[in-house]
């Protein structure tokens, strides 16, 4: 029996998205998408506010950085994680391999409410999965050819962003259930 790697690497972050990921996201508030934990969070910021030593992004909202990151690493707030799905996650894999437009931290414009950033990880999602499904298997052998991977197979890559989507994604969940549960 021929096994259709297409498909199932695919339902295996879709079965994610669909029964764990997504359904937590709806209802995401503007307070709950800025919230902070914790003090001295990195998060999404109206430009010219952040703390951290870099400041990245082109427009109105920056994203928190620093290079090498600090040990221990800030806690990040759910609108920073989802940044970096936005950016790191989806969009630079999208622009590499499946047409999308370029992305970077220090130039990409920031969503600055929770509605604006749920509405670009669905549309990067979506790009994602429809890529990584039109791949067959001679896309899925072939080098891939980015940073870190540059022998490995395209294969690697999915599982990667597979495991990244399922990692931060429980992050953003975990952060949800602590808003709702904060004392006050």
């Amino acid at each position: 029996m021929a096994l259709d790697w297409n498909t199932l690497l695919v339902d295996q972050l879709d079965w994610h998205w669909r029964h764990q990921l997504r359904g937590r996201l709806d209802g995401l508030t503007d307070d709950e998408f800025l919230w902070e934990p914790v003090p001295d969070c990195w998060s999404v910021r109206p430009r010219g506010t952040g703390t951290a030593p870099v400041q990245a992004g082109s427009g109105d909202f920056t994203i928190d950085w620093a290079y090498p990151e600090p040990v221990p690493a800030p806690v990040t707030t759910i609108a920073w994680r989802l940044g970096h799905l936005l950016v790191g996650v989806l969009g630079a894999r999208n622009a590499s391999h499946f047409g999308g437009p370029p992305v970077d931290y220090m130039t990409y414009v920031y969503p600055g409410t929770a509605a604006e950033a749920l509405d670009r990880l669905d549309a990067a999602y979506a790009r994602w999965t429809t890529g990584v499904r039109a791949l067959g298997e001679e896309g899925l052998v072939r080098p891939c050819g980015e940073d870190g991977y540059e022998k490995e197979p395209m294969a690697a890559l999915v599982l990667h962003i597979n495991r990244e989507m399922i990692h931060h994604g429980a992050e953003i969940a975990l952060l949800r259930d602590l808003y709702a549960h904060r004392a006050g």
